[in-house]
């Protein structure tokens, strides 16, 4: 009786490797990679502008400090919370970010305005034409986070729509990177880190996936029109500007 030989097991490829990697940690890892992005960023100015600053800033900007990082912070809890299956105490953290993502919405705006008028009375500074970077800002974060509130039981649509929301509140910490304090670079950031995620979906899913599809070319034209603004100083927002700050 011959005796039947064992076949070989197929080998997986580095490459395969690669993309299985990607799916079970590329969340937690864009986590860090935020963090450490807001840490480097923040590190060149928070000195000399909050802690040791000439003019004691408002406290609502150090409110507002706090909630950033703690954004940061509830973002890389959550993705981990993902990776290790704790699923359920993720959703239940999830209500207590939504709160927190919304507070920061209300101070963002709120601290931009409050700043230019600092700004307007110890430095002679005109930042009515800036205010609309800081608007933008928050109008793109607060409608990724909704959406992503909105589809919080559809992980796949859920993760790139927090990963976006995230991803935008970056833009303060490149412009303060130095060599970065132009908008077009800052925001070239922020688009570097959102392409990674389309990047991956179309390692792990062979495709890139709507949200980013459809957020990209939104979020580009957003940018766009925001420099236009902060470069040219059209009346209409001047106007509002100078309203809003009074």
């Amino acid at each position: 009786m011959a005796t039947a030989q064992a076949l070989p097991m197929p080998s997986i490829t580095p490459y395969r490797k690669a993309v299985r990697f990607l799916e079970k940690y590329f969340y937690l890892l864009m986590s860090l990679l935020i963090a450490a992005v807001v840490v480097f960023g923040f590190s060149h100015t928070i000195g000399g502008r909050l802690i040791y600053a000439k003019y004691r800033r408002p406290s609502l900007v150090w409110v507002h400090a706090l909630l950033f990082f703690g954004w940061v912070v509830f973002y890389i809890l959550q993705s981990s919370l993902v990776r290790i299956r704790k699923v359920r105490l993720h959703r239940t953290l999830g209500w207590a970010g939504a709160a927190l993502g919304v507070s920061m919405v209300v101070v963002g705006c709120r601290v931009a305005v409050v700043m230019a008028r600092f700004d307007a009375l110890h430095f002679h500074a005109n930042k009515e034409a800036f205010l609309i970077v800081q608007f933008f800002d928050m109008f793109a974060f607060a409608v990724a986070l909704g959406l992503a509130i909105l589809w919080r039981k559809n992980p796949a649509i859920h993760r790139p729509l927090m990963l976006l929301a995230t991803c935008v509140l970056t833009d303060a910490a490149f412009g303060r990177i130095p060599g970065m304090g132009h908008m077009e670079y800052s925001y070239s950031g922020v688009d570097a880190l959102i392409l990674l995620g389309g990047l991956r979906d179309l390692a792990v899913n062979r495709r890139i996936h709507n949200i980013y599809l459809a957020s990209i070319p939104l979020l580009l034209a957003g940018e766009a029109a925001t420099v236009y603004i902060l470069r040219h100083k059209p009346a209409f927002w001047m106007r509002f500007a100078h309203a809003v700050i009074g």
